[in-house]
């Protein structure tokens, strides 16, 4: 624990204008960010008397060891260069909302020639738009479903799309008038941008326009005694009319807003939030946080705010933002929504009427989540409790590792040898924190020479400071410790593991192996291996760490392998370069498709012309593709994966499952989990 008092600036170095500032640990790791409107005061209400101080305030001031700060200009400045920090160093002091990444969302790829709808996952795309999000996929396709009837636009993926051009037949959809079919040329690029913009319209909200549309031309249709048109107009509004009332209008005056609930107690808050479009709920989400700092309701909106807006642009801010309490001052976060929009936002708390029983509803919600969250993760939290402890307790530890770095080898046959890191904090996996190596120093199969090299790569960096790289200004990678380091196998492995860290002088880290065969736990320079419970926790939780460890470096393994196999056999044309390969490939959609090309199909890619397509063709004809592999579990043809002949006439075959495949020839043996026990068997 270290003293405040040892690192506390003197008052007059500290200025008095708004500024952002920086907590570090003695690795230079920045554990809290904040910002305040004038630096002095706020740094030195950190250095008072620690009775005095909260107990998570206590915490973060005894566990650094170094302040600094950057002056701004305005408050403004302060809060985004604060979003900008917390993003970046993502600080343990700080309170961080979990993404909701799972949410899916209904996105229209306005990028694309050819507009797509679709559900999305994940972070947002430039050039695509969003709404939603949904609790549910399956919400988004009823709706979808209704709607293409009106809005005929292409939902296909690109392969679909790519196929059904090249036959001059479109999916089934373009059949049954659920897509206009832009694919085989029934609609323009012009005209399907168009189409996809009204849907857009209509999804965000301007539905009135078209139903007024749509009936005129109804009315019109029968006038003109179009009676099968007329029913068609018909059955197209109905399926609106159905769209818009799985949305219930809960703002008669169709306002666009975002409704923020907070519900918290001690320990932890939820988040709950209603996105209303055109006086209809459109999206809910909700996040739960740890308050690791001292923060109340109204930091807690802050910092919602900032995890909502802080990637958002245009209309994806609404004109009003209804929160439970507002940020101490208003006027900062305030004017950082009006840039972000472009417009006034007007963030306020509803006093009254239909907003105030509406963000009742949204608060109900919060109280909900965070009762469900506490039901589910009591038991989990005590149990990864029971689980580092039983560790430390059976490896000799003096404390519980609350950061444990995992360490496996990866190959197939002795190629492409690779291996992983992966990273679990408070018995949780940590998956910025991973890394993957190609190993470099040596060619084949040595999977205890990989360990050392992979140590040895790995612990170079805590030679070099704690921080940021002083050429690109990045922060150093592997700059911060783990208490316990698992590699995957036995006493070998274990062995040049302890070797490297020798090498290298560091001894405040410990270090077991874990056999698969058996599940026996090795430490350096023992005979014997720690044998834990079956049912103990804590080996449970090296299991997990292991094969997670096993997983992220078979993946890595996998990557390597296809992109050997599926770019070999172009590496020899003389003039193709890696942009024109991936450009081939992209285009035909793989090696088999690239080898029945003609001359003249190969030349319509851009940027290949006649003699470097007569190249390909030649460096293709004279390589004999392999037969097939064959997935024995599923009896697959793996076709992309095959391996060209090698001139001895053998035949090697790896499919994308890692495992052995019967293949016309040698059999492959998988060596992607080769670890040895202390006797030389396989584990």
């Amino acid at each position: 624990m270290a003293d405040p008092s040892t690192y506390r600036p003197a008052p007059g170095q500290i200025p008095v204008s708004p500024g952002v500032y920086k907590f570090r640990d003695a690795h230079a790791r920045v554990i809290y960010v904040g910002k305040a409107k004038s630096l002095r005061p706020r740094l030195s209400s950190y250095f008072q008397d620690l009775a005095s101080l909260h107990p998570r305030t206590r915490q973060m001031v005894t566990t650094a060891a170094s302040v600094e700060w950057t002056v701004v200009g305005t408050e403004v400045e302060a809060l985004q260069l604060e979003y900008s920090w917390i993003k970046e160093f993502d600080p343990r002091f700080n309170v961080k909302y979990r993404d909701d990444k799972s949410y899916p969302s209904l996105a229209v790829t306005l990028n694309e020639e050819f507009p797509r709808v679709q559900v999305m996952r994940g972070p947002k795309r430039r050039g695509v738009r969003y709404f939603g999000p949904y609790g549910h996929a399956w919400a988004i396709r009823e709706t979808v479903d209704l709607l293409l009837r009106v809005f005929p636009v292409r939902t296909c993926s690109p392969g679909v799309f790519k196929r059904a051009e090249q036959v001059g037949r479109p999916c089934l959809l373009g059949y049954i008038g659920k897509c206009s079919a832009p694919c085989v040329g029934r609609i323009s690029p012009e005209a399907h941008r168009e189409l996809a913009e009204e849907f857009c319209d209509f999804m965000a909200g301007r539905t009135g326009t078209y139903l007024r549309r749509l009936e005129q031309e109804m009315k019109q249709a029968a006038s003109d005694m179009e009676y099968e048109r007329a029913g068609r107009l018909r059955d197209d509004i109905e399926a609106l009319r159905r769209a818009m009332e799985k949305n219930a209008v809960v703002l008669a005056d169709g306002t666009d807003a975002d409704l923020l609930a907070i519900a918290e107690d001690e320990l932890e808050a939820a988040v709950q939030i209603f996105h209303v479009r055109g006086g209809r709920v459109r999206g809910q989400r909700g996040w739960v946080t740890d308050k690791v700092e001292n923060v109340d309701t109204a930091g807690l909106v802050e910092h919602a705010l900032l995890q909502l807006y802080g990637e958002e642009r245009g209309e994806a801010v609404p004109r009003e933002v209804l929160v439970p309490a507002l940020p101490d001052p208003v006027a900062p976060i305030a004017q950082w929504l009006s840039e972000r929009r472009g417009s006034a936002v007007d963030l306020r708390v509803p006093q009254r009427g239909d907003k105030r029983e509406l963000m009742v509803t949204v608060e109900r919600n919060a109280a909900q989540a965070l009762a469900l969250h506490k039901t589910k993760r009591a038991s989990d939290l005590t149990t990864r409790s029971v689980a580092l402890q039983e560790i430390a307790d059976a490896l000799g530890l003096d404390t519980a590792p609350l950061r444990i770095e995992c360490y496996d080898i990866s190959h197939l046959q002795g190629q492409d040898v690779v291996a992983s890191m992966v990273v679990f904090e408070d018995g949780l996996a940590r998956k910025s924190e991973y890394r993957r190596f190609a190993i470099k120093s040596f060619e084949g199969q040595d999977d205890v020479r990989s360990m050392h090299e992979v140590i040895t790569r790995r612990f170079k960096h805590n030679e070099q400071p704690a921080g940021r790289d002083e050429e690109t200004g990045r922060p150093r990678r592997f700059a911060y410790p783990p208490q316990l380091i698992v590699v995957d196998g036995g006493e070998p492995q274990v062995a040049a593991a302890q070797r490297a860290l020798t090498e290298l002088g560091v001894h405040d880290v410990a270090l077991c192996g874990l056999a698969k065969r058996l599940e026996e736990v090795w430490l350096p320079e023992e005979d014997d291996p720690v044998v834990l419970p079956r049912s103990s926790e804590g080996l449970y939780l090296l299991q997990r760490v292991r094969d997670e460890a096993h997983r992220f470096a078979i993946s890595y393994q996998r990557q390597k392998r296809a992109k050997r196999l599926v770019s070999g056999a172009l590496d020899s044309v003389p003039g193709l370069g890696e942009t024109r390969r991936q450009a081939l490939l992209k285009h035909f959609g793989s090696l088999k498709r690239l080898r029945a090309a003609t001359v003249d199909e190969i030349c319509e890619v851009p940027g290949v012309g006649r003699r470097t397509a007569e190249a390909v063709v030649a460096a293709l004809s004279s390589r004999t593709p392999a037969a097939p592999a064959v997935n024995t579990a599923t009896g697959e043809i793996v076709e992309e994966y095959a391996e060209e002949r090698p001139d001895d006439g053998s035949v090697t075959h790896a499919s994308d499952s890692g495992k052995p495949q019967a293949t016309t020839g040698v059999v492959g043996t998988d060596a992607t989990d080769s670890g040895t026990s202390k006797h030389g068997e396989r584990t």
